[in-house]
This record gives C-alpha cells, structure tokens and sequence, in this order.
C-alpha cells in the first residue's frame, strides 16, 4: 500500500514551519491517540502511527530536506537513510516525541525540575469586637521554614556547590519504556531535585533550610470580621534550594461581646427600659463603639421596638458606607416592690378597668378575641 504525502498526513504546506509541524503533531497525536480511541483501537493505532513517522521525518531539517527532494524513496532500502527498514540512522527514538509532546498534555515534559515554592502558612487569630472595628497591629510568633544562612539556601557546604545529577542529566526526571509508552518519573538518585550535594551544609544538613521561630508585625485593617484574612508576601515557608518563599495568611476570628452582636456592618443591641419610661417616654442612654450617646423613648413604646442609631456600626474593610446600631427595647417588669408600691400598681390596674381595658391594652385584648374565638371553634365542631 502506497503512503500518504507526509505534510498530507499532518495537514500542513510544504512551506509549514517547525512550529506548524509541532502543533500539528500534538493535535493529531492527541485526537488518535489509542487509549482515547478504545472502540476503535487498531484503526487509531495505524493512523497514530503514521502520524508519528510523518512527524520524526519533518521534524528533522536534514530529513525534511531530503523528503521534499526524493520523497518516500529516500528512506527506503538503500537510499540516503541507509538503515534499511524506513528510518535513517539518529531518528527521534518515541520516547523523546512522547515526553516533548505528550509531555505537555499530561504533565509531564523533558524540562529541568525547577525548585519548588515555599508553603504557604495560616495563622489563626482572635480579636475583639473594638479590635476588629477599630483596626490593631499585633506582634505574631510563628515556627517556620528558612533559608539556611550559611549556604543560602543551596544544602552544600559553602565553598562548594551541587553537581549535576548524572542519572537525569539535571532534569530532576528520568523515562522508563513500558511497551508503546514512555513513562516519566522522579529520579531516583537526585529525588527530582536535578542535583547532587556531595558536601552537604554543616548546618543545614543539605536541606538549604532550617527550622526557626520568626516575630512579624500584622496590621489588621478596620472593619474586618470573622473568615477575613489578611495576606503577608513572602513570609510563609522558605522554598527548596532557593526558590522563593511562601505566603503566610492571617485568619481572623472575632471573639463574641457581651453587649454587642455584628451582622454585617450593623450592630444590634438589646436596650432594656422601665415601665414608666415605657409607658410615659422619656431618654435614656445607650452604648455605642464610641462612648454613651441619648436615645429618646416615645411614649407607649412596647417590648421589641427596635431605634436605628445612624453610623453607630462598623465601616466596612472594604469601603463603602458605616453600618447602623439597632437598638433593640425590653419593656422591664419591675421586682422586688415593696407593699406601698404594691398597692400603688393595684390602684393604677383598676384604673385601666382590670383586665378588660381595651382601649389601653389593645394588644391584650386582640390576644383575648382570638382566644375565645378558637375554643368557640372547637365546641362548634
């Protein structure tokens, strides 16, 4: 059977560049590839590989070359490939195509292991409610990672430095063959690192980083609350062989407080008043972030009445308008009342006209109606 032009066969112009043919490679590659093809395996298993012969033929100039001059014939038995058997001397093993190509569709690559970031770190941190509207600095402790300060990183010994591994050449990875697949994995002598330290860091150890305690400064921001975090560059673990560190994460968790409840950027309180207050009016004082302010009571007021102090609550961490404080009124029944008071409240509750006052208890009354309706309901049933 006659093969296929191999620019026909990855879709491509004569004129195609070494880019052109790549991408085109890894398109085809990807889309026949047999393990993505499993009903149709052995159709996708010959179209693969004759997109891998085309793709080890153009690739190399000096094949390319003598392809665009004499076609199939060249590679045949006693052309200029002199191999016998299609391909010439020095072509791209499958292992190579497979790690440049399929290397970047799965992961993998023939690239250099480069040393890996620091980790990033959490600090949890618990505030108070003024803390957090207010905004604070605060001195933290935290263990960490740094790098070593005798071989700055690197794990040798100073005066020294890492050699280049010999198994992996440096590339921190090695391929096995496994069948039609190559299969990369750390190197087992280097452990991916792509070094070997031969003189290891007296203090380090090799390991370019060493466990220490460090003190930072946080500036918390006002208006932050629970599940905030506050972010410091570069301050989490030190990475491998020099890489650059990690980031450390200030988690803030506000402490709860014993007048106050935050939702959002409001604040809610619960007021409690007397009952003359309640009943007659009157001003009371009530707490706020900033001190005692006056807070007028109108008369009647009832239990759960609730008075917006405008801009008495939180400005928010991330701008925008302060939130309000809601006050919340408790009617208090007075206790402890001694007989003269005692007798004072009976005269005061004949005056409503007992338990039937309507017009002062309206409340009381509508609760009464809807009783008696509902008993009314069950005897006539």
């Amino acid at each position: 059977m006659a093969k296929r032009d191999f620019y026909e066969v990855l879709g491509l112009e004569k004129n195609a560049s070494d880019k052109d043919i790549k991408k085109a490679y890894k398109r085809l590659a990807m889309k026949y590839h047999p393990d993505r093809n499993q009903e149709k395996k052995d159709e996708a298993e010959v179209k693969f590989k004759e997109i891998k012969e085309a793709y080890e033929i153009l690739s190399d100039d000096q094949k390319r070359a003598a392809y665009d001059q004499y076609g199939h014939a060249a590679f045949e038995q006693g052309g200029m490939g002199g191999g016998g058997g299609g391909f010439g001397g020095g072509g791209a093993d499958f292992s190579d195509i497979f790690g440049d190509v399929f290397g970047d569709i799965f992961g993998g690559g023939r690239r250099q292991q480069r040393p890996s970031r620091g980790s990033d770190l959490q600090y949890n941190m618990e505030l108070t409610l003024e803390e957090a509207v207010r905004g604070v600095t605060k001195e933290i402790r935290i263990p960490t990672l740094e790098s070593c300060d005798v071989c700055h990183g690197s794990g040798a010994k100073p005066g020294t430095s890492a050699d280049t591994c010999s198994t992996c050449h440096g590339m921190g990875q090695v391929h096995m063959r496994q069948g039609f697949f190559s299969v990369q994995q750390p190197c087992p002598t280097c452990h991916g690192r792509g070094k070997v330290i031969k003189e290891p860091c007296n203090k380090c150890h090799g390991h370019g980083r060493i466990e220490r305690y460090k003190t930072l400064s946080v500036k918390i921001p006002a208006g932050v609350d629970t599940g905030d975090r506050v972010r410091l560059s570069g301050e989490g673990e030190a990475g491998e062989n020099g890489a650059p560190a990690g980031d450390l994460f200030v988690q803030v968790h506000v402490l709860p407080h014993n007048i106050f409840e935050r939702d959002g950027n409001n604040l809610h309180c619960e007021v409690p008043i007397n009952f003359t207050i309640a009943a007659l009016g009157g001003e009371i004082e009530v707490p706020t972030l900033d001190g005692r302010v006056k807070l007028k009571i109108p008369a009647e007021t009832q239990t759960g009445k609730i008075f917006r102090m405008k801009g008495k609550g939180v400005k928010s961490v991330r701008g925008g308008l302060q939130g309000d404080l809601m006050c919340h009124t408790v009617v208090e029944t007075p206790v402890k009342l001694n007989e003269k008071q005692k007798e004072l409240l009976k005269e005061f509750g004949d005056s409503l006209g007992g338990t039937s006052g309507e017009k002062n208890s309206p409340r009381s009354k509508s609760f009464l109606d809807g009783v008696k309706k509902f008993f009314d309901d069950l005897t006539n049933k």
